[in-house]
């Protein structure tokens, strides 16, 4: 059975490029112009879809976390629930949002950390639902997104195998369109820690769902190698400047970096080709300049027995190969050849 993943318009497919999604959350720093501002960056990058995060803070976190002070650089606000509050946008934002990611043609959805942020983002019918590594265990949140239908995204960071599976199959048993990432939570993640052969792991054990990667790298190459393991999702972090106040700043992608990984990953789709091997057309011209082809070695008269000494390998190639050397050899000379001249097998015999 052949997998994919309809989003909006696209359907995500092995044989199909890689589905961007560049991770706004809340790097806008609770700016609606700001919001705007990456949106459009992104769009420009060329990404298929533009990702935000939505919580219930009241109801998410302990009173004990968010009456807890949080300060320091940056913090939005003297204690951590102020601090969320700070950042969270509301019906007015997100629809505005949606409205204008619409306009630039990209795709807009959010992580839902809890019900009632699931509910709030179904009430705005948005197209699709991520659902973050910290909730991999948090099945009755699983169970409630998948009954609204749509499309789930399932981050897998600091989790094991048997985590995953009884994530995936709470999901599935309701809601079979599902795609899962492989992911580490690190901020940044250490190359040596990325564990990308997980991508094929997941494609053996999960043959129906498609796999990409929830990316925390400091750079854009380990995406690329995902892709050609089998990824067909790539999420990045994503920010116009490493230097605005945010903890998830410092490891998203500029729109330098952004627009250098949808070009690459849109090039390795076409590098990777269908596995036949074949002479490409671009190849013809140059192959025939520098390979070889047999010719006459010295001036050979009719009637003479070709040896080896008689046949030089000379460039051009546009005569009869050296591979074919053991087929003309012993054959007698049909048609005087001067020096250089092509051995033909029409000229033997």
């Amino acid at each position: 059975m052949d997998r994919g993943l309809a989003i909006d318009s696209r359907t995500i497919i092995d044989a199909g490029d890689c589905y961007v999604i560049a991770e706004i959350g809340h790097n806008h720093q609770g700016s609606l112009e700001k919001a705007k501002d990456l949106f459009r960056a992104a769009a420009e990058c060329g990404v298929d879809a533009v990702k935000l995060q939505k919580r219930n803070n009241r109801t998410l976190f302990t009173r004990a976390l968010f009456d807890k002070p949080y300060d320091h650089e940056n913090s939005f606000g003297p204690t951590y629930g102020a601090h969320r509050e700070a950042l969270e946008f509301g019906r007015e934002e997100y629809a505005e949002l949606q409205q204008y990611a619409r306009e630039l043609g990209v795709t807009m959805f959010a992580t839902a950390f809890d019900p009632a942020s699931a509910d709030f983002l179904a009430e705005l019918n948005m197209p699709a639902y991520k659902i973050a590594s910290g909730d991999l265990k948090n099945t009755p949140l699983l169970r409630h997104v998948a009954r609204i239908g749509k499309p789930m995204i399932l981050s897998t960071g600091a989790g094991s195998l048997e985590d995953v599976e009884r994530a995936v199959e709470a999901i599935t048993a309701i809601n079979p369109q599902l795609a899962i990432l492989q992911c580490t939570s690190a901020y940044p993640a250490e190359h040596a820690e990325l564990n990308l052969r997980v991508i094929e792991t997941y494609r053996r054990r999960f043959p129906e769902n498609v796999i990409g990667l929830s990316d925390h790298e400091n750079g854009i190459a380990m995406a690329v190698a995902a892709f050609v393991l089998g990824a067909r999702i790539v999420e990045q972090h994503f920010t116009i400047n490493h230097t605005w106040k945010g903890t998830d700043q410092v490891f998203s992608l500029e729109p330098i970096g952004m627009r250098k990984l949808v070009r690459d990953l849109r090039r390795v789709r076409l590098a990777l080709g269908d596995g036949v091997k074949r002479v490409m057309p671009s190849e013809a011209a140059h192959i025939t300049k520098m390979s070889k082809k047999l010719v006459a070695a010295r001036e050979l008269p009719v009637g003479h027995v070709l040896a080896e000494a008689d046949i030089a390998i000379k460039s051009p190639g546009d005569g009869l190969p050296p591979c074919e050397l053991e087929k003309v050899l012993g054959k007698i000379v049909s048609r005087m050849l001067v020096e250089d001249a092509d051995i033909r097998l029409e000229d033997l015999r």
